[in-house]
């Protein structure tokens, strides 16, 4: 099963959908233009159902086999949402709304399952049902874990589920995939340190926070170098500092800090939860400050189920020649929340080596994969639930 010549067809349609997307990004839940014409492009494919506003504004399309007596139903995700950045690429199809950009990919992600929706209506070569998942905020929201508080595997009777992403420096249309923990969770960290400010050239009269907060940072990195076992993961990175003043000449009675909390397992998670929180508040209380920790748990750890990760590494090798095995990675993905209510897999597609990173302002998004994308998803559902005869 090689790159399906109907995506060759195709391509150059899809190309402009995904294109489409890319100039008129959105954030967040916001994504009612591109829910909208998501919709809309699955009624003119004649998809069995439509449904929408699951996930405040996800989409759901439901596509029946030519056959039922598997009695199987594959989910396949996409998302849709854009991050809060100026675009510079300079592309005739640059991002027309100021500030946002689609800097992942997801307008490829969302053209692509298209794609492969279209396919799948047209070819109904499949004995169960498909579920094409069209899903918003993965960029910090949530709108996975909104999906399924709204019923999604339930609603649907979705069995296994499955998703994509682009991946820089991975050579175009290449794959990879692995099993079992693949990307970490992402908690967030919220510092409020308290003393007392005072004159620069008193400092014996003050309680300077800007200090406590200086040895709360380096104290903080003891839960990776010494709380952790070191064939463990974690990453605990404070990434804001701001101080209740800014003049030269004046200690600041407050710092506020932020940050994240990266692990590849549940016992580390709580373990670095229980951790960072002791060491705030014990170390400011060594210098006579007072701390106030919010630790909010955000995206779970990503987990491949190991069956569904030889499937999809199977269909990819089809297509690609082959399909290598990733390494970790630290950065995190709100399909986990899918993958905790239903076993499947999440894969990787190569963007191309000189592609830049994602997130940047000079992201974007290479068409030339999309014929690989849209066959491995059609793929999955072909290959999961094969028609007999």
């Amino acid at each position: 099963m090689p790159i399906k010549n109907r995506f060759s067809e195709l391509h150059d349609e899809i190309t402009k959908w995904r294109q489409d997307f890319h100039t008129h990004p959105e954030l967040m839940f916001d994504t009612f233009r591109t829910a909208d014409l998501v919709a809309k492009r699955l009624k003119e494919f004649g998809v069995d159902e439509i449904v929408t506003g699951i996930g405040r504004t996800g989409v759901v399309g439901v596509i029946k086999g030519r056959e039922q007596t598997s009695g199987k139903v594959i989910g396949l995700r996409a998302d849709m949402d854009a991050l809060p950045i100026k675009e510079m690429t300079g592309l005739s199809y640059a991002s027309q709304t100021s500030g946002v950009m689609h800097a992942c990919g997801h307008d490829g992600h969302t053209a692509m399952l298209l794609g492969a929706a279209k396919y799948l209506a047209e070819t109904r070569h499949f004995d169960g049902t498909v579920v094409v998942i069209f899903q918003p905020a993965e960029e910090g929201g949530g709108g996975g874990r909104e999906m399924c508080e709204d019923g999604l595997m339930d609603r649907f009777n979705i069995q296994e589920v499955y998703a994509m992403h682009n991946w820089p420096t991975l050579k175009e249309g290449e794959f990879k995939i692995k099993s079992g923990p693949f990307l970490a969770s992402s908690d967030l960290i919220d510092i409020v340190l308290t003393g007392k400010g005072g004159h620069a050239a008193k400092p014996h009269e003050t309680i300077d926070t800007t200090l406590v907060a200086s040895h709360v940072i380096l104290a903080l990195q003891s839960i990776a170098s010494r709380n952790v076992d070191p064939v463990d993961h974690v990453v605990v990175s404070i990434t804001s500092f701001e101080t209740s003043s800014n003049a030269f000449n004046v200690i600041p009675e407050r710092v506020h800090m932020k940050g994240t909390v990266r692990c590849l397992s549940e016992a580390v998670r709580e373990l670095s939860e229980e951790r960072l929180i002791s060491i705030v508040e014990k170390t400011a209380e060594a210098y006579g400050a007072t701390a106030q920790v919010t630790y909010k748990r955000s995206y779970p750890v990503t987990v491949n189920a190991e069956e569904q990760t030889t499937y999809a590494a199977a269909v990819a090798t089809k297509i690609a020649g082959s399909c290598g095995d990733s390494s970790y990675f630290m950065g995190a993905e709100d399909f986990s929340f899918m993958l905790n209510e239903r076993p499947g897999a999440y894969i990787l597609l190569g963007n191309g080596e000189n592609s830049a990173p994602v997130h940047t302002e000079t992201y974007n998004f290479n068409d030339e994969i999309i014929p690989a994308g849209c066959s491995w998803f059609a793929g999955i559902a072909e290959e999961r639930m094969p028609l007999v005869g």
